[in-house]
């Protein structure tokens, strides 16, 4: 479950990266990006468990 959760939040901050220089998806990128850092702190959190 937590590689799946990195995995998207990985894919949420490419997506914001995209979304910035195109200046086209509005405040939903930003949205995105914050979602994104969530994962990866609750990530860091939990740390490895197998």
């Amino acid at each position: 479950m937590s590689n799946l959760l990195y995995t998207i939040a990985v894919l949420l901050i490419i997506f914001w990266a995209i979304g910035f220089f195109a200046y086209s998806a509005g405040s939903i990128i930003h949205i995105l990006l914050v979602i994104a850092v969530i994962a990866i702190i609750l990530r860091l959190i939990q740390g490895k468990r197998i």
